[in-house]
Protein backbone atom coordinates (compact mmCIF):
# COMPACT_ATOMS: atom_id res chain seq x y z
CA UNK A 1 0.00 0.00 0.00
CA UNK A 2 1.34 3.40 -0.81
CA UNK A 3 1.21 6.27 1.40
CA UNK A 4 -1.57 8.42 -0.69
CA UNK A 5 -4.28 5.39 0.25
CA UNK A 6 -4.49 7.03 3.24
CA UNK A 7 -4.96 10.55 2.63
CA UNK A 8 -8.59 12.23 3.15
CA UNK A 9 -10.35 15.99 3.79
CA UNK A 10 -10.51 16.76 7.23
CA UNK A 11 -11.88 20.32 7.92
CA UNK A 12 -10.07 21.88 10.72
CA UNK A 13 -13.29 22.40 12.74
CA UNK A 14 -13.43 18.84 13.13
CA UNK A 15 -10.16 18.44 15.50
CA UNK A 16 -11.08 19.03 19.13
CA UNK A 17 -9.16 21.40 21.10
CA UNK A 18 -10.92 20.46 24.63
CA UNK A 19 -12.18 17.37 25.92
CA UNK A 20 -15.90 16.22 26.26
CA UNK A 21 -17.39 17.54 29.24
CA UNK A 22 -17.73 13.95 30.45
CA UNK A 23 -15.09 11.15 29.89
CA UNK A 24 -17.16 8.29 28.76
CA UNK A 25 -20.23 10.83 26.54
CA UNK A 26 -17.99 11.61 23.71
CA UNK A 27 -19.30 10.09 21.07
CA UNK A 28 -18.49 6.10 19.46
CA UNK A 29 -18.48 5.02 16.39
CA UNK A 30 -18.91 1.39 16.07
CA UNK A 31 -17.55 -0.55 13.41
CA UNK A 32 -18.20 -4.46 12.37
CA UNK A 33 -15.15 -5.50 10.49
CA UNK A 34 -16.77 -8.40 8.89
CA UNK A 35 -19.67 -6.10 7.02
CA UNK A 36 -18.13 -2.81 7.25
CA UNK A 37 -21.58 -2.04 9.34
CA UNK A 38 -21.64 1.23 11.61
CA UNK A 39 -23.63 2.19 14.23
CA UNK A 40 -23.55 5.61 16.14
CA UNK A 41 -23.40 5.28 20.32
CA UNK A 42 -22.26 6.64 23.35
CA UNK A 43 -18.92 5.94 24.05
CA UNK A 44 -19.98 4.47 27.63
CA UNK A 45 -22.01 2.23 25.16
CA UNK A 46 -19.08 0.12 24.86
CA UNK A 47 -20.62 -1.80 27.70
CA UNK A 48 -23.04 -3.26 25.45
CA UNK A 49 -20.41 -5.17 23.40
CA UNK A 50 -18.25 -6.73 26.22
CA UNK A 51 -19.50 -9.96 28.36
CA UNK A 52 -18.06 -11.95 31.35
CA UNK A 53 -14.41 -13.06 30.96
CA UNK A 54 -14.00 -10.95 27.84
CA UNK A 55 -10.41 -9.07 28.32
CA UNK A 56 -9.46 -5.06 27.49
CA UNK A 57 -6.10 -3.92 27.04
CA UNK A 58 -5.27 -1.09 28.69
CA UNK A 59 -2.09 0.81 28.21
CA UNK A 60 -0.98 2.04 31.83
CA UNK A 61 2.15 4.52 31.17
CA UNK A 62 1.58 8.13 32.57
CA UNK A 63 1.87 11.35 30.78
CA UNK A 64 4.74 13.73 32.60
CA UNK A 65 4.31 17.26 32.14
CA UNK A 66 7.15 17.04 29.02
CA UNK A 67 6.85 20.79 28.11
CA UNK A 68 9.14 23.66 29.99
CA UNK A 69 10.53 26.69 28.78
CA UNK A 70 13.71 28.19 30.13
CA UNK A 71 15.93 31.14 29.75
CA UNK A 72 19.00 31.29 28.09
CA UNK A 73 21.94 32.58 29.94
CA UNK A 74 23.34 35.97 28.86
CA UNK A 75 20.72 36.56 26.17
CA UNK A 76 17.86 35.77 28.58
CA UNK A 77 16.07 34.27 25.63
CA UNK A 78 13.00 32.04 26.29
CA UNK A 79 13.73 28.24 24.95
CA UNK A 80 10.79 25.71 24.93
CA UNK A 81 12.44 22.25 25.71
CA UNK A 82 10.46 19.56 25.53
CA UNK A 83 11.74 16.23 27.44
CA UNK A 84 11.63 13.02 25.37
CA UNK A 85 12.99 10.60 28.01
CA UNK A 86 15.37 10.58 30.90
CA UNK A 87 18.54 8.86 29.25
CA UNK A 88 20.66 8.49 32.88
CA UNK A 89 19.14 9.17 36.38
CA UNK A 90 22.55 9.85 38.33
CA UNK A 91 23.90 12.38 36.06
CA UNK A 92 20.44 13.64 35.35
CA UNK A 93 20.66 13.25 31.57
CA UNK A 94 17.92 13.88 29.51
CA UNK A 95 17.10 13.53 25.59
CA UNK A 96 14.93 17.01 24.90
CA UNK A 97 14.04 18.82 21.60
CA UNK A 98 14.78 22.51 21.89
CA UNK A 99 12.83 25.59 20.13
CA UNK A 100 14.36 27.41 18.46
CA UNK A 101 17.14 25.13 18.08
CA UNK A 102 19.41 27.53 16.18
CA UNK A 103 20.05 29.50 19.49
CA UNK A 104 21.02 26.37 21.60
CA UNK A 105 24.42 25.19 21.36
CA UNK A 106 26.98 22.98 23.04
CA UNK A 107 28.02 24.51 26.56
CA UNK A 108 24.70 26.75 26.70
CA UNK A 109 23.08 27.18 29.89
CA UNK A 110 19.10 27.31 30.34
CA UNK A 111 17.46 28.46 33.89
CA UNK A 112 14.23 27.43 34.79
CA UNK A 113 11.72 28.79 36.93
CA UNK A 114 11.48 32.86 38.48
CA UNK A 115 14.06 31.85 41.36
CA UNK A 116 16.10 29.12 38.99
CA UNK A 117 14.28 26.40 40.38
CA UNK A 118 16.50 24.10 37.59
CA UNK A 119 19.27 24.79 35.45
CA UNK A 120 20.47 22.96 32.66
CA UNK A 121 23.44 22.54 30.52
CA UNK A 122 23.59 21.38 26.55
CA UNK A 123 25.96 18.59 26.68
CA UNK A 124 25.05 17.39 22.86
CA UNK A 125 23.40 17.57 19.55
CA UNK A 126 21.46 15.00 18.50
CA UNK A 127 19.27 16.07 15.62
CA UNK A 128 18.49 19.65 14.25
CA UNK A 129 16.38 20.46 17.07
CA UNK A 130 17.70 17.80 19.79
CA UNK A 131 19.54 17.86 22.40
CA UNK A 132 20.58 16.18 25.39
CA UNK A 133 20.87 18.11 28.46
CA UNK A 134 22.43 17.58 31.76
CA UNK A 135 20.06 19.22 35.33
CA UNK A 136 22.58 20.75 37.18
CA UNK A 137 20.81 19.35 40.37
CA UNK A 138 21.91 18.53 43.86
CA UNK A 139 18.99 17.55 45.70
CA UNK A 140 17.11 14.09 45.64
CA UNK A 141 15.65 12.34 42.91
CA UNK A 142 12.06 13.03 44.01
CA UNK A 143 12.95 16.53 44.47
CA UNK A 144 14.53 16.75 41.12
CA UNK A 145 10.94 15.26 39.84
CA UNK A 146 8.55 17.66 42.02
CA UNK A 147 10.50 20.32 40.30
CA UNK A 148 9.92 18.95 37.15
CA UNK A 149 5.99 18.97 38.23
CA UNK A 150 6.66 22.36 39.09
CA UNK A 151 7.55 23.78 36.10
CA UNK A 152 6.46 21.52 33.49
CA UNK A 153 3.49 22.11 31.82
CA UNK A 154 0.88 19.21 30.25
CA UNK A 155 2.34 18.60 26.63
CA UNK A 156 -0.98 18.81 24.70
CA UNK A 157 -0.40 18.28 20.97
CA UNK A 158 1.34 21.24 18.70
CA UNK A 159 -2.33 21.56 16.66
CA UNK A 160 -4.06 22.47 19.92
CA UNK A 161 -3.36 25.93 19.61
CA UNK A 162 -3.94 27.29 23.15
CA UNK A 163 -2.18 27.05 26.60
CA UNK A 164 -2.06 24.13 28.89
CA UNK A 165 -5.03 24.58 31.69
CA UNK A 166 -5.15 22.78 34.93
CA UNK A 167 -8.11 20.65 33.59
CA UNK A 168 -5.84 19.26 30.89
CA UNK A 169 -3.57 17.79 33.82
CA UNK A 170 -6.66 15.85 34.93
CA UNK A 171 -8.08 15.27 31.09
CA UNK A 172 -4.61 14.44 29.19
CA UNK A 173 -4.36 11.81 31.51
CA UNK A 174 -5.91 8.36 31.73
CA UNK A 175 -7.57 7.21 35.60
CA UNK A 176 -5.44 3.89 35.37
CA UNK A 177 -2.23 5.65 34.17
CA UNK A 178 0.38 4.46 36.38
CA UNK A 179 4.29 4.41 35.47
CA UNK A 180 5.49 7.90 34.30
CA UNK A 181 7.24 8.14 30.68
CA UNK A 182 5.02 9.13 28.18
CA UNK A 183 4.94 12.57 26.29
CA UNK A 184 1.82 12.16 24.80
CA UNK A 185 -1.37 10.30 26.24
CA UNK A 186 -2.66 6.71 24.50
CA UNK A 187 -6.12 8.75 23.53
CA UNK A 188 -8.09 5.69 23.34
CA UNK A 189 -8.05 5.30 27.24
CA UNK A 190 -9.18 8.75 28.00
CA UNK A 191 -12.99 7.93 27.53
CA UNK A 192 -13.14 5.44 30.47
CA UNK A 193 -14.52 7.46 33.54
CA UNK A 194 -14.46 5.26 36.95
CA UNK A 195 -18.02 4.70 36.63
CA UNK A 196 -17.67 2.97 32.91
CA UNK A 197 -14.83 0.67 34.60
CA UNK A 198 -16.92 -0.30 37.30
CA UNK A 199 -19.97 -0.99 34.95
CA UNK A 200 -17.62 -3.34 32.76
CA UNK A 201 -16.07 -5.55 36.28
CA UNK A 202 -19.61 -5.96 37.53
CA UNK A 203 -20.28 -7.41 33.95
CA UNK A 204 -17.47 -9.72 34.48
CA UNK A 205 -15.15 -7.84 32.05
CA UNK A 206 -11.29 -8.16 33.06
CA UNK A 207 -8.51 -6.22 32.41
CA UNK A 208 -4.81 -6.45 31.63
CA UNK A 209 -2.54 -3.68 32.12
CA UNK A 210 0.34 -2.91 29.21
CA UNK A 211 2.88 -0.25 29.37
CA UNK A 212 4.15 1.48 26.68
CA UNK A 213 6.09 5.03 27.09
CA UNK A 214 4.62 7.22 24.18
CA UNK A 215 6.82 9.02 22.55
CA UNK A 216 6.46 11.74 19.56
CA UNK A 217 6.97 9.75 16.83
CA UNK A 218 3.44 9.27 17.35
CA UNK A 219 2.88 12.60 15.10
CA UNK A 220 5.44 12.07 13.01
CA UNK A 221 4.47 12.16 9.38
CA UNK A 222 5.21 9.57 7.21
CA UNK A 223 7.40 11.30 4.14
CA UNK A 224 7.70 7.91 1.81
CA UNK A 225 5.19 7.00 -0.66
CA UNK A 226 6.40 3.37 0.07
CA UNK A 227 5.12 2.50 3.12
CA UNK A 228 7.82 -0.29 3.45
CA UNK A 229 10.65 2.31 3.55
CA UNK A 230 9.34 4.37 6.65
CA UNK A 231 11.14 4.32 10.30
CA UNK A 232 9.30 4.43 13.33
CA UNK A 233 10.76 5.73 16.41
CA UNK A 234 11.27 3.27 18.95
CA UNK A 235 9.35 2.74 22.49
CA UNK A 236 9.49 1.19 25.57
CA UNK A 237 7.25 -1.18 26.66
CA UNK A 238 6.42 -3.83 29.38
CA UNK A 239 3.87 -6.91 29.67
CA UNK A 240 4.22 -8.54 32.97
CA UNK A 241 3.76 -12.20 32.86
CA UNK A 242 0.47 -12.29 35.08
CA UNK A 243 -1.55 -9.32 32.32
CA UNK A 244 -0.01 -12.11 29.67
CA UNK A 245 -1.84 -14.52 31.48
CA UNK A 246 -5.04 -13.05 31.84
CA UNK A 247 -5.33 -12.53 28.11
CA UNK A 248 -3.79 -15.97 27.46
CA UNK A 249 -7.08 -17.20 29.54
CA UNK A 250 -9.16 -15.26 27.11
CA UNK A 251 -7.66 -16.23 23.77
CA UNK A 252 -8.27 -19.97 24.92
CA UNK A 253 -11.94 -19.39 26.09
CA UNK A 254 -12.21 -17.55 22.42
CA UNK A 255 -13.35 -14.71 23.87
CA UNK A 256 -13.46 -11.05 22.85
CA UNK A 257 -9.82 -9.29 23.47
CA UNK A 258 -10.10 -5.44 23.13
CA UNK A 259 -6.96 -3.63 22.74
CA UNK A 260 -7.49 -0.03 24.06
CA UNK A 261 -5.81 2.26 21.66
CA UNK A 262 -3.08 1.95 19.15
CA UNK A 263 -0.40 1.97 21.38
CA UNK A 264 -1.80 -1.32 23.22
CA UNK A 265 -2.17 -2.70 20.10
CA UNK A 266 1.35 -2.66 18.95
CA UNK A 267 2.73 -3.41 22.59
CA UNK A 268 0.95 -6.71 22.45
CA UNK A 269 1.82 -7.03 18.73
CA UNK A 270 5.44 -6.52 19.36
CA UNK A 271 5.62 -9.72 22.12
CA UNK A 272 3.55 -12.73 20.33
CA UNK A 273 5.11 -16.13 21.23
CA UNK A 274 5.42 -19.05 18.47
CA UNK A 275 2.42 -20.09 19.04
CA UNK A 276 0.41 -17.09 18.71
CA UNK A 277 0.01 -16.50 22.61
CA UNK A 278 1.38 -12.98 24.70
CA UNK A 279 4.44 -13.24 26.37
CA UNK A 280 5.87 -10.93 29.19
CA UNK A 281 8.49 -8.58 27.65
CA UNK A 282 10.65 -5.96 28.86
CA UNK A 283 11.35 -3.85 25.58
CA UNK A 284 11.84 -1.31 23.16
CA UNK A 285 9.36 -1.59 19.63
CA UNK A 286 9.46 0.14 16.18
CA UNK A 287 6.53 -2.16 14.69
CA UNK A 288 5.27 -0.55 12.10
CA UNK A 289 1.65 -1.92 11.40
CA UNK A 290 0.01 -1.52 7.99
CA UNK A 291 -2.20 -3.08 5.61
CA UNK A 292 -1.92 -5.78 4.99
CA UNK A 293 -1.03 -7.45 8.35
CA UNK A 294 -2.30 -10.69 10.30
CA UNK A 295 -2.85 -9.84 13.99
CA UNK A 296 -2.23 -12.34 16.62
CA UNK A 297 -3.25 -11.43 19.93
CA UNK A 298 -6.48 -8.42 19.83
CA UNK A 299 -10.04 -9.40 17.69
CA UNK A 300 -11.74 -6.16 18.68
CA UNK A 301 -10.29 -2.63 19.11
CA UNK A 302 -11.07 0.92 20.67
CA UNK A 303 -9.52 4.22 19.14
CA UNK A 304 -9.69 7.84 18.65
CA UNK A 305 -10.14 9.23 15.07
CA UNK A 306 -6.66 9.70 13.27
CA UNK A 307 -4.88 12.10 10.66
CA UNK A 308 -4.73 11.58 6.96
CA UNK A 309 -1.67 9.76 6.14
CA UNK A 310 -0.75 8.89 9.76
CA UNK A 311 0.99 5.36 10.83
CA UNK A 312 -1.68 5.11 13.78
CA UNK A 313 -4.69 5.80 10.55
CA UNK A 314 -2.53 2.67 8.78
CA UNK A 315 -3.00 0.52 11.89
CA UNK A 316 -6.39 0.76 11.73
CA UNK A 317 -6.96 0.17 8.40
CA UNK A 318 -5.07 -2.75 8.98
CA UNK A 319 -7.28 -4.16 11.63
CA UNK A 320 -10.94 -2.86 10.38
CA UNK A 321 -9.93 -3.44 6.87
CA UNK A 322 -8.66 -0.80 4.40
CA UNK A 323 -12.52 -0.10 2.48
CA UNK A 324 -14.46 -0.34 5.53
CA UNK A 325 -12.27 2.38 7.45
CA UNK A 326 -11.93 4.93 5.04
CA UNK A 327 -15.49 4.57 4.53
CA UNK A 328 -16.14 4.93 8.15
CA UNK A 329 -13.90 8.16 8.53
CA UNK A 330 -15.66 9.60 5.65
CA UNK A 331 -19.32 8.94 7.29
CA UNK A 332 -16.96 10.41 10.82
CA UNK A 333 -16.15 13.78 8.42
CA UNK A 334 -20.11 13.90 7.58
CA UNK A 335 -21.54 12.85 10.54
CA UNK A 336 -19.43 15.79 12.43
CA UNK A 337 -17.73 13.39 14.48
CA UNK A 338 -14.40 15.11 16.73
CA UNK A 339 -11.34 14.13 15.81
CA UNK A 340 -7.53 13.49 17.32
CA UNK A 341 -6.69 13.61 20.92
CA UNK A 342 -9.22 15.37 22.75
CA UNK A 343 -11.90 14.17 20.27
CA UNK A 344 -14.48 10.85 19.74
CA UNK A 345 -13.60 7.35 19.28
CA UNK A 346 -14.34 4.38 17.42
CA UNK A 347 -15.09 0.70 18.12
CA UNK A 348 -13.65 -2.05 16.10
CA UNK A 349 -15.65 -5.29 16.49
Amino acid sequence: MKLSQFKFNLPDSLIAHTPANTRDESRLMVLHRDSGKIEHKIFKDVLDYFDDKDVMILNNTKVFPARMYGNKEKTGATIEVFLLRELNKELRLWDVLVDPARKIRVGNKLYFGDDDLLIAEVVDNTTSRGRTIRFLFDGTDEEFRRNVEILGETPLPKYIKRKATAEDKDRYQTIFAKHEGAVAAPTAGLHFSRELMKRLELKGVEFAEVTLHVGLGTFRPVEVEDLTKHKMDSEQFIIEEKQANIVNRAIERKKRICAVGTTSMRAVESAVSANKTLKAANDWTSKFIFPPYDFSIANSMITNFHTPESTLLMMICAFGGYEHVMNAYEVAVKEKYRFYSYGDAMLII
